[in-house]
């Protein structure tokens, strides 16, 4: 018979294999509180947590024989901590003070052999200088359980004075010896280089400081890479658990977000995930990939309080150095039991509803578009949500509240349950349509509700048939050309990848492919998977200095009605200090036929995004400028002083003037 210890789902089992007989033995331990001068420590068997008291920072996380899965040689307010940006009201931009949340009281909220949960409070008064909020940051620690629980409750009464927030979120600074080994996704993991790998005597600095070139990395094997923070971004509705790996002994530390809820910016929001440090984050709030967009701003005599989290630090281990990588498959095993488990029924803060002070909906959507097809289209995997009441599309900007989405099936049915007490609007988009849609009512969910809306039917944008288009209207430009990188700027990850665009400067490679002249697309000729750049961006002159560019499509028309008006619509994925001209027929005119104006501080480009905020344009465009035969549409990004100013077309489609469809 043979013995072993493993992690299966969040329990410490013990396996006996015997015959092929496999028994299952849980630890017997409870829960322990040990409350010191300067630290109290969260024991059940299984692992140990140490935070500094009053302050609330995980110093220390003992587990499977190794001391500290946290970096030791930093400071101890430099391990594992809350942490937020923010900045006075008035204030422009996505940039603030920087404070690691330290509380000033400590609490034990619940403490017995089962469960103990301990807070961690910092109240604000005038006369300190913190952002103004009442913090309370809680850690919970369940029997045989692999891991602990955090989440914190931030309040704004009204009489305070108003600020921005642009950054909230949770940092882990892992232990630089153990952990080398990063997962992300299922073709997102690798070996990272090590933080020396970025000094100033082992690398170079590239177009902005999180990029660097390796030069003189500790390992060779990282010699001429690029490593960018950002190349490890993800979407909100991807990024459910991601973490490190070490290999001796074999143990992940994985963070693990089951619900999306309390982030902002909706489903596609990009957050950071991990990046070489080894440093894991879970981001709440954040302005990347959006810009101030995204930037809660409380006004004068606003109230507001949320909750974020919890989110679940999970730890395994596996019998053998071999089985390492198979820590991520039982990583992703427990994320789905975390989701199964939502909303947890032990957090003891009355701020966190469990399940029986929530509310369901469901419904189905359909989608009607005469001009292709004469019957009602099933929204298959529509986006269905519940955000703050808001004009429609804006929930992508939302950050103050919580938003619940999911997808609607093959047939266009979805149902959202566990949404929390509160007014919201219904909002949708559907892939393959262009738009947005939003329910006409204000949808007041209450304990224990189930709203059944029936069908809603989303009407997408439309004015005439389509004479042609461009792309996949998916609010990403994926589909389009995406080249390789200079082979000086490689992230080995990334070759021969889906998420290609990942790779560092490829903004500099439309210059390459068109040094002199603008891309031209030919309707019914050019392919936009080989011949259309992915990036609207400017062009570096021999000076050192940027120049707009301007693109043409090129398109036939058999027969122009000069006395009718055309419909060009723009749906852009991503837009960066940025301004957008439309001009036709006549490139030389000063007055373009529509301008965006300047739009646009995603930073996607720099950022390697395929998508940030979606704007939806429509311009009419007068029969007169149109000919029968040979027509151009031009396109001009206006603004040139920087390589990272422009913009990502998600898709283009030009309609016909309206013709009367029978119904």
């Amino acid at each position: 018979m043979t013995c072993r210890k493993v992690i299966v789902f969040g329990l410490q089992i013990h396996t006996n294999i015997s015959k092929g007989v496999l028994t299952i033995a849980m630890s017997s331990q409870a829960v322990q509180l040990h409350i010191q001068d300067h630290h109290v420590i969260m024991d059940n068997g299984i692992l140990q947590v140490t935070l500094s008291k009053p302050g609330g920072i995980v110093t220390g996380i003992q587990y499977n024989g190794i001391n500290n899965l946290l970096e030791v040689q930093n400071t101890e307010t430099n391990r594992g901590y809350w942490d937020l940006v923010w900045s006075e009201a008035g204030s422009v931009g996505t940039t603030g003070t920087f404070d690691v949340i330290k509380g000033t009281k400590f609490t034990v909220i619940v403490e017995n052999e089962e469960q103990v949960e301990i807070s961690f409070t910092r109240n604000w008064n005038h006369k300190n200088k913190h952002v103004p909020l009442n913090i309370d940051k809680r850690f919970i620690m369940l029997r045989n359980s692999s891991g602990f629980y955090s989440y914190a409750i931030y309040e704004h009464l009204k009489e305070w004075p108003p600020f921005n927030l642009p950054q909230t979120r949770i940092t882990f600074k892992l232990s630089q010896e153990k952990f080398r080994y990063m997962a992300i996704a299922d073709n997102r993991q690798r070996y990272m280089p090590l933080p020396d790998d970025r000094l100033p005597d082992r690398s170079k600095v590239l177009d902005f400081p999180e990029a660097v070139l390796l030069v003189h990395p500790i390992e060779p094997e990282f010699e001429g890479e690029v490593d960018d923070k950002y190349q490890y971004s993800c979407e909100n509705q991807n990024l459910q658990v991601h973490g490190w790996i070490c290999m001796d002994p074999p143990v992940g530390f994985w963070q693990i977000t089951p619900s999306n809820e309390f982030r902002s910016g909706g489903p596609l929001k990009q957050n950071l995930t991990s990046h070489v440090g080894p440093t894991c984050l879970a981001m709440f709030l954040s302005a990347h990939y959006s810009g101030e967009d995204l930037v809660l701003k409380l006004k004068p005599d606003e109230p507001w309080k949320k909750v974020f989290g919890p989110i679940f630090i999970y730890l395994n281990s596996a019998p053998d150095a071999k089985d390492s990588l198979s820590l991520w498959e039982d990583a992703k095993a427990q994320m789905m039991t975390e989701v199964q488990s939502w909303p947890y029924e032990f957090p003891a803060s009355h701020d966190f509803p469990p399940s029986d002070q929530r509310g369901n909906l469901s419904g189905r959507i359909r989608v009607q578009d005469r001009y292709v097809s004469d019957t009602y289209i099933l929204a298959n995997g529509a986006y269905v949500g519940l955000a703050p009441p808001g004009d429609a599309g804006s929930w992508q900007r939302d950050c103050k509240g919580y938003q619940f989405w999911t997808r609607a099936d093959q047939n266009g049915y979805y149902s959202i349950n566990d949404i929390r007490e509160g007014n919201y609007d219904l909002y949708a988009w559907v892939p393959g349509f262009i738009g947005d849609y939003r329910y006409d009512e204000t949808i007041n969910v209450t304990a224990g509700c189930d709203i059944d809306i029936g069908d809603i039917v989303y009407e997408p944008p439309r004015s005439g048939p389509t004479l042609w288009e461009i792309g996949i209207p998916d609010r990403s430009a994926a589909e389009f050309y995406v080249p390789d990188p200079n082979p000086k700027y490689i992230n080995k990850l990334y070759v021969n990848h889906p998420d290609r665009f990942r790779q560092y400067g490829l903004w500099e490679r439309y210059a390459d492919l068109y040094p002199e002249e603008d891309l031209v697309f030919t309707v019914g000729v050019s392919d936009y998977t080989r011949d259309w750049f992915f990036a609207h961006v400017t062009r570096k002159k021999d000076d050192g200095k940027y120049q707009s560019t301007t693109w043409q499509i090129k398109f036939r028309l058999d027969n122009v009605s000069q006395t009718k008006t055309y419909t060009l619509r723009i749906a852009l994925a991503t837009a960066n200090v940025a301004e957008l001209q439309i001009r036709v027929n006549d490139s030389k005119t000063d007055s373009p036929v529509f301008t965006t104006g300047v739009i646009g501080h995603d930073n996607t480009i720099c950022r390697h995004g395929i998508h940030g905020l979606y704007r939806l344009y429509t311009i009419d465009v007068p029969g007169t400028l149109l000919v029968e035969g040979d027509n151009i549409v031009f396109l001009t990004q206006a603004m040139s002083t920087s390589p990272f100013q422009g913009l990502m077309y998600d898709y283009i489609r030009l309609e016909g003037p309206s013709t009367s469809i029978s119904t």
